[in-house]
């Protein structure tokens, strides 16, 4: 019984139960009840009442989406309606790393179709990261490849990609774009704003799959980008590409450019370089392929000056057609300096001048005006001066203030040494001549029919119809590039030949040949302008290295003009076997 009591405990007797809590205790437990319910209150009017808006926004985030809907880029077309840029439709995939299908040889498969290893592709597939792309803008190929696979994790949606049907022959006209479908060069940069349009949107309900299950809200559609219509026509484009490339590649030459324009409307119908790049697939390209040489290259232009100083001197009525220009050797000095011809040739008339593209002859005619006459020609003519073209690259070339000229350097920019010009500002200059004496705005897009153009006057009629004969001579037996003359059709036109600059001088056998002509030169119709650059394989004189492209083009595109030849073809072939002597000048 003793021991039974002991191990008991009566708790009647126990001093901490018979001891009064303190009021205190009491109140502070209910107070703090009260607190966390009054916590709890307010949190709740807090979500439900204060930040009801962020909370809801919260919550659409984990489920509702916006879905862009890409505008289809404008095309670019030529001036037929022949596509020369187009956006297609490609599908582009993307992954939840941490949902892939974790199965090894699924893994290792898709590394293969996408041309990663293994390691590559599970550095993408982190867990870590919450979206990736596997393959934007797929081909075919590996399109097919992926959706084999079946894998779950990976998503596929729609991009648009560029395709660019004249490949080569046209790049350097219509540019390209990036894998945004921004325009990087040509046409497609300097009309991006046209081309890209407006992307539209519209609401949805995903699942944690990415599935997209309803739409909510308002639609807002894409508006598609605007197409341009060139002024370029897609054959005679193909036709300067091919001949301007067989060209280079007969000469054993570094690159070649050829610009064709049509003299009525000032429209621009091809711009050829070569080496030239596919826009489609621009791997391991050089910036030789990407530049647009016909715009950016600037050189000393030669004797295609000529007529120019020619024609300030019969429009000022310093000389006419006949008159007598002594072109003997040391005929003429200056600060002891004479020029000099690649042959000698006594006395020529101003046609011969230009016919035998005598240096000396130039430098005469020249020396009669004032250095400011001179400069306001050039200026007059586009040289030093960005052309108004609509399209990126163009440059102004060098054409230095007259005050600070000495004599010596207005003699040789007389045959076109001291200044320097794209082959495009050259092409330009020449409408003088194809339009009775004015030079008019050129432009890259196609004009409406009918449109009136107007430019500004240079020279008279009168002066050009008898510059046009000389150059019609030039072109022609005893001239510097009967080469030049064209199956059916008459031509006029300069040849030109510098030697290039190297450091503060000149390479002794480094050259730039060039020919820019007018055809028919009975009623001009196009300009042709071609140059080749540093040709290597014996002969190197502008006349017998460009002139045969120009012959070529010039045939060419009359005929796809509709342009009726004025010229018998059999009078042409005797012309050209009488033509056995060239006149050969730089």
């Amino acid at each position: 019984m003793r021991a039974l009591s002991a191990r008991g405990v009566n708790y009647s007797t126990s001093p901490l139960l018979a001891s009064k809590t303190p009021p205190w205790r009491s109140r502070f437990l209910v107070a703090l009840v009260g607190l966390a319910f009054a916590g709890l209150l307010g949190r709740a009017l807090y979500v439900q009442v204060i930040g009801t808006q962020f909370y809801q926004k919260q919550g659409e985030a984990r489920y509702a989406h916006t879905v862009e809907l890409p505008a289809s880029r404008g095309r670019i077309v030529d001036r037929t309606g022949q596509v020369l840029a187009a956006s297609v439709a490609v599908p582009s995939f993307w992954a939840i790393p941490k949902e892939v299908d974790a199965d090894p040889e699924k893994r290792r498969a898709l590394a293969k179709i996408l041309g990663w290893s293994n390691a590559e592709l599970e550095r993408k597939l982190d867990p870590a990261t919450k979206f990736v792309w596997l393959r934007r803008q797929a081909d075919d190929s590996t399109a097919e490849g992926i959706k084999a696979l079946g894998l779950k994790g990976i998503f596929q949606d729609r991009e648009y990609k560029r395709k660019y049907p004249e490949g080569e022959a046209a790049a350097h006209v219509v540019g390209f774009t990036n894998i945004e479908e921004r325009g990087q060069e040509g046409i497609e940069l300097a009309f991006q704003k046209e081309l890209q349009g407006r992307d539209g949107s519209r609401s949805v309900v995903r699942d944690r799959l990415g599935r997209v299950v309803e739409d909510i809200g308002d639609r807002i559609p894409a508006v598609n980008g605007r197409d341009i219509d060139l002024s370029v026509d897609s054959k005679v484009q193909f036709f300067a590409y091919q001949r301007i490339r067989d060209a280079v590649a007969e000469n054993k030459a570094k690159a070649g450019s050829v610009v064709v324009l049509d003299v009525q409307t000032g429209e621009v119908l091809a711009l050829a370089n070569f080496p030239s790049y596919d826009p489609g697939e621009r791997k391991n390209l050089s910036g030789a392929q990407l530049r647009n040489r016909a715009l950016t290259d600037i050189f000393e232009p030669g004797s295609t000056m000529k007529p120019f100083i020619i024609a300030q001197a019969l429009e000022t009525g310093r000389v006419k057609p006949d008159t007598v220009i002594s072109t003997a050797p040391h005929s003429v000095n200056i600060n002891g300096w004479s020029p000099t011809d690649a042959h000698p040739h006594g006395d020529l008339s101003v046609e011969q001048v230009i016919q035998k593209s005598s240096n000396i002859g130039a430098v005469k005619i020249a020396m009669m005006m004032p250095a400011r006459e001179e400069h306001e020609l050039f200026t007059a003519i586009g040289l030093g001066q960005r052309p108004q073209l609509n399209f990126p690259g163009a440059i102004t070339g060098k054409l230095r203030p007259y005050k600070s000229w000495r004599p010596i350097e207005q003699a040789t920019m007389a045959y076109g040494y001291g200044l320097s010009a794209s082959l495009f500002q050259l092409a330009h200059a020449y409408t003088i001549f194809a339009r009775d004496g004015e030079i008019i705005p050129v432009t890259m897009t196609r004009k409406a029919p009918g449109e009136v153009v107007t430019g500004i006057k240079v020279f008279s009629p009168k002066t050009v119809v008898e510059v046009r004969h000389m150059l019609e001579m030039a072109a022609g037996p005893g001239g510097t590039a009967p080469q030049a003359m064209a199956a059916g059709y008459s031509v006029g036109g300069k040849s030109g030949t510098a030697h290039k600059q190297e450091g503060k001088g000149y390479a002794g056998n480094k050259y730039r040949s060039w020919f820019v002509g007018i055809a028919p030169i009975s009623k001009p119709r196009i300009i042709v302008a071609v140059m080749v650059d540093e040709p290597s394989n014996g002969v190197y004189f502008g006349g017998a290295v460009a002139g045969p492209v120009f012959s070529q083009v010039v045939s060419q595109t009359l005929r796809l003009m509709g342009v009726q030849p004025d010229l018998e073809v059999k009078q042409q072939i005797v012309a050209k076997q009488q033509a056995v002597a060239v006149e050969e000048s730089f």
